[in-house]
């Protein structure tokens, strides 16, 4: 599980620093996925240009799904509804993009301020149902630490 309190902090204390965006979805991305087992690949997305969603920073298994359109995807239809998404079982869920064959399942949590949607945070597991609501809860405050910085710099 991830210790969102920590890594709240942590980005708290590089923004505090200075660092921009880039470091802190990074240093997300590998605290994210050093917290859990059950998580076998972490990446964010950001919304780019047109509609849509380009890999920024991931740890795991290289994917081919370095863009990806709104729409497209658990993460597309998050960015695209506006709706974190908790995909229990990917065999099931007609619009999954498959990344690896062992994947089960997988959590999307965006990273929005207020309607504004930046990207999203992607977790793949290989078990299924890996995903609880404190996963959810935990994902939540990190996303929104990252938003408060992605949204400070687009000012």
């Amino acid at each position: 599980m991830v210790d969102a309190g920590t890594v709240v902090k942590d980005l708290q204390d590089m923004r505090d620093d200075g660092h921009l965006s880039d470091a802190l979805l990074r240093k997300a991305v590998r605290s994210i996925s050093a917290a859990d087992d059950r998580y076998d690949w972490v990446g964010v997305y950001l919304v780019g240009e047109g509609d849509e969603l380009w890999l920024h920073n991931y740890v795991g298994e290289p994917t081919e799904h370095a863009k990806i359109p709104l729409g497209t995807g658990v993460i597309g239809r998050a960015a695209q509804t506006h709706r974190n998404q908790n995909v229990k079982d990917v065999s099931k869920d007609e619009g999954y993009l498959p990344g690896s064959p062992e994947i089960q399942s997988e959590l999307v949590i965006l990273i929005r301020a207020g309607d504004e949607i930046f990207g999203g945070i992607a977790v793949d597991s290989e078990k299924a149902a890996a995903f609880n609501e404190d996963d959810e809860i935990a994902l939540i405050s990190v996303a929104d630490k990252l938003a408060e910085q992605l949204a400070a710099e687009r000012r």
